[in-house]
């Protein structure tokens, strides 16, 4: 898939490059993303380098998983990551906010414009978020989104070579006031 920017009202959505790197592996120093994610824990620079360099060009390549980078217009200043994965109907979300800028509601803004791009533009029919049990920060984004919780899944979550429960929500273009690309039968129609 070509690679390309999405804009809110105080955000752009573009893919990382590998000018991001440094920014990255600051981000990445924070305690809670190495805790609640599954980036490498110590975060060294070249993860940062080999992620912005080869695994995001090489996942827009192939569509499997498209990372955004969450900046803001005025200064390019990284807030954060986004990105989805997976190629059919039904594709899971992820992100996480630098320190600094948690509070802002740069996330929510963030996954809202991605799930409206998803379902209108992607053809996604459903998306999934999944959280270990316990990160409640992620949690109240995904429901301030209108994710719905669903359950926990036991053992659903490797990290660091670690399974672990996580709760999981779901998200439907109806959920958004959009049409879906495919009919939806709920269970009990």
């Amino acid at each position: 898939m070509e690679p390309l920017t999405l804009t809110t009202g105080r955000l752009l959505l573009r893919p990382f490059t590998p000018d991001d790197a440094d920014a990255v592996h600051a981000a990445c120093q924070d305690p809670a993303i190495q805790r609640w994610t599954s980036v490498p824990s110590p975060y060294e620079r070249e993860h940062a380098q080999h992620w912005t360099r080869v695994v995001v060009p090489d996942d827009w390549r192939t569509g499997r998983s498209l990372d955004f980078a969450v900046v803001t217009p005025a200064d390019g200043s990284l807030v954060g990551a986004i990105g989805i994965r997976g190629t059919g109907p039904v594709r899971e979300v992820g992100f996480w906010t630098a320190a600094g800028h948690r509070g802002n509601g740069y996330t929510l803004e963030a996954l809202t414009a991605l799930a409206r791009w998803a379902f209108t533009e992607q053809g996604c029919g459903r998306l999934e978020w999944r959280a270990e049990v316990g990160n409640a920060g992620s949690r109240a984004v995904a429901e301030k989104a209108g994710f719905r919780v669903e359950g926990v899944l036991r053992a659903a979550l490797p990290n660091k070579g670690t399974l672990r429960d996580c709760w999981v929500g779901g998200l439907l273009p109806s959920d958004l006031g959009l049409p879906g690309a495919d009919p939806y039968l709920p269970a009990g129609d």
